[in-house]
């Protein structure tokens, strides 16, 4: 549910008004947040969560040093600097943390936040490979811990419209779902800029590494990370995750059950080993499939876009809803034109013809062209802080919690299982991973 700031304080104070609150919040106390990772996506964050009543930044980690005195400014200079993400981990002040580090990280961070007794938001996509899933699941669930992840598009108005219009029915029996990412630059294909400062003295590059293969320095993969296997999952795990995250809440869907794919790199070459073009079909038990496909080399059609398929009706879903019902007329004229004189005189004088006939032939109608929409006001970002804020108060996880990260990450990793080894992959619902 959306909360405006009102509401949000309104149920706020009622709720830490409530006998046996968790933690026994008052009105008047702070959810204290550290920041694992300060990259240019933390600094996003730390925006939306100032515009989250209730929320104080108390801590920020990173293995850069020019992110980490960044990060304080934008803080105001109320968060501390801590050497090492387990700092922060003991610190017994602070309630929470955003988990923005490179993808391989993400697994053994959450997990030692949860046990640490820290409520986690984890920036997309929450696993490294699908196995992590269940293990991070687990965890959260043993220690009672809150854990969000960061696919914050499903938090929109226009979203939930979406999931409102498929769930009255009007599509009809939906079986399938186009969806898209593209994009068409440079920094779009993540070749950033680097900071002129940066070099050993201010890079830790033995703290981005981690359990990630041992490599010379290099601010190449440090500053460019997604472009590496080494540290992610490349269009997939960056930006077929919030496709996935999207068609899941709107199609109330777990999990697809297999998956084919093809990728390639075409043009991005330099400093790089993952594919600048992706394309891949899901198809899911509940009865529908999926076809996403992304690309680095255009984005005129649209960046990011959905078309969501039914009997009845069709959405488009991108910078605007469109709805647009099917208005299907059957014609088999030129059809029965070919048949013998007899057989074609007969088949009109069917009853069930005539009456297609007489519909088409008679007095005009207007037919509908379809509807639209567009969302006005906050962006998505701030209001999915608003759910992981309201989730900590009330101890009730948001629907985007670490089960939903799961298996939209796991979309994205049986995708690119099935580029790389020119397979089929299934997913083994059972063992809730990917079949070997």
């Amino acid at each position: 549910m959306h909360l405006s700031r009102r509401s949000f304080l309104r149920a706020g104070a009622a709720l830490a008004a409530a006998p046996g609150a968790a933690r026994g919040y008052a009105p008047s106390d702070r959810i204290r947040v550290g920041f694992i990772g300060t990259g240019a996506r933390a600094h996003q964050i730390m925006e939306a969560m100032k515009l989250v009543p209730g929320t104080e930044f108390a801590a920020v980690v990173d293995a850069y040093k020019g992110r980490v005195a960044r990060a304080i400014e934008r803080t105001g200079g109320k968060a501390k600097a801590f050497a090492d993400y387990r700092e922060v981990l003991a610190d017994k002040s602070i309630d929470a943390v955003v988990i923005a580090t490179p993808d391989h990280w993400h697994k053994q961070m959450v997990v030692d936040a949860v046990n640490a007794g820290k409520d986690v938001y984890c920036e997309k996509p929450l696993t490294y490979r699908t196995s992590e899933g269940p293990e991070i699941i687990r965890a959260a669930a043993e220690a009672g811990r809150v854990v969000q992840v960061g696919s914050q598009g499903m938090s929109s108005a226009i979203e939930r419209k979406a999931r409102d219009i498929i769930r009255s029915g009007r599509l009809g029996k939906i079986t399938l779902i186009r969806a898209s990412f593209n994009r068409n630059t440079p920094g779009g294909a993540w070749i950033y800029p680097i900071p002129p400062d940066a070099s050993p003295d201010t890079v830790n590059w033995e703290m981005f590494l981690g359990s990630a293969p041992k490599r010379p320095f290099s601010l190449e993969r440090f500053f460019r990370w997604r472009c590496y296997w080494d540290y992610s999952g490349g269009i997939s795990t960056d930006l077929f995750v919030h496709l996935c995250t999207t068609i899941h809440y709107l199609m109330d869907a777990k999990m697809a059950s297999r998956a084919v794919a093809m990728s390639q790199l075409y043009r991005w070459k330099e400093t790089r080993d993952v594919p600048d073009t992706i394309n891949g079909v899901l198809e899911y038990p509940e009865g529908f499939a999926v076809s996403l496909s992304g690309t680095f080399n255009s984005e005129a059609a649209a960046e990011s876009s959905f078309q969501i398929l039914g009997t009845e009706g069709a959405l488009t879903l991108g910078d605007t809803l469109t709805f647009k019902p099917e208005n299907v007329h059957d014609d088999n004229g030129w059809i029965v034109d070919s048949w013998p004189t007899a057989l074609e005189e007969a088949y009109y004088k069917d009853p069930k013809v005539l009456a297609a006939e007489r519909a088409r032939d008679g007095k005009p109608v207007i037919e509908s062209m379809g509807e639209s929409y567009r969302e006005l006001g906050q962006e998505s970002t701030v209001a999915h802080m608003e759910h992981f804020a309201e989730s900590i108060r009330t101890r009730k996880p948001y629907w985007e919690d670490a089960a939903a990260g799961h298996h939209a990450a796991a979309c994205a990793h049986m995708i690119n299982h099935a580029a790389r080894t020119r397979r089929l992959v299934e997913w083994d619902f059972a063992a809730d991973d990917m079949r070997s």
